[in-house]
């Protein structure tokens, strides 16, 4: 594993905004808390939607997905601990294992069902919902399954152990790149009272996520299950976090398309009319 010295900022990005998720429930009654919402789709554009999910309960989990279409955007799905099968439309099968990471591409449509292959223990993660420009929003579709290995870590000198999936950070590139949304995520592991420091460019809209203890950013504190939206600072080149305690969180970041959204459920174009069209794809057999 790679020790780096981290980015030395002049300032931090601040908290804008502290979100505490809405507990749900998808697929074949999957419980999850639903993080990041339509209502903030703007906010955080090019980022649709986040779930987080952690249960030991078989009877959260064990529905899973079954088929469902996507159309317009990409999922990013991270798993901290569990067995999920993926199959879809284009022909595409793969299981996700703790550690890695399942990138898909839905693009102009793909029918997919993501179902647990484990019927006990811990299933835990997140789904990461990643908007495209209007010019890919009908490009083919694309999977692909990156297992916990190939996932680039690297250790601070104050023994924060991050792990790069998306993007680059302190010079350590992660396994995926995006032209025109240029995502960053990251899985951050702190130990109590270390400070960790990131660049991230000034174009980009940013949050953190704590899944496990507590942060504070800027002197605002984060406590787990909650999200802070950081601050558009243009003088701030990145941020800096303090654990207040040993903690885990996730930082993502994206250059927002500036683009309409318009979402039906599974769908996330530009357009009414463009939604119209991949529900009638959708029931006519033509969506993949």
């Amino acid at each position: 594993m790679n020790r780096v010295t981290q980015t030395t900022l002049r300032k931090s990005r601040s908290i804008d905004r502290i979100i505490q998720g809405i507990a749900t429930s998808d697929g074949a009654g999957v419980k999850l808390t639903r993080v990041l919402t339509g209502k903030l789709q703007q906010r955080l554009d090019p980022f649709l939607m986040l779930d987080a999910f952690g249960s030991d309960n078989p009877d959260d989990y064990i529905g899973g997905f079954p088929d469902h279409p996507h159309r317009g955007f990409e999922t990013v799905t991270y798993m901290l601990a569990g067995r999920m099968r993926h199959r879809d439309s284009a022909g595409h099968e793969g299981l996700l294992e703790s550690g890695g990471v399942q990138w898909m591409t839905a693009g102009r449509g793909v029918i997919h069902s993501e179902i647990p292959e484990q019927n006990d223990g811990v299933m835990e993660g997140f789904q990461l919902w990643l908007n495209l420009p209007a010019k890919r929003k009908m490009t083919e579709a694309w999977y692909r399954d990156f297992p916990g290995t190939a996932i680039p870590e690297y250790v601070t000198e104050e023994n924060v152990t991050v792990r790069v999936i998306a993007g680059a950070s302190n010079g350590v590139a992660g396994v995926i790149t995006r032209e025109d949304t240029e995502p960053l995520y990251l899985d951050i592991h702190l130990p109590a009272g270390a400070g960790f420091s990131t660049g991230i460019p000034d174009t980009h809209n940013a949050f953190i996520y704590v899944y496990r203890g507590a942060v504070k950013v800027a002197g605002t504190p984060v406590e787990s299950q909650r999200m802070g939206i950081l601050s558009n600072s243009p003088e701030a080149g990145g941020v800096t976090l303090t654990a207040t305690e040993n903690a885990r969180l996730i930082l993502i970041a994206g250059k927002p398309l500036h683009e309409p959204i318009v979402q039906y459920g599974p769908f996330v174009m530009n357009t009414q009319e463009e939604i119209h069209r991949a529900l009638d794809d959708f029931s006519n057999g033509r969506l993949a």
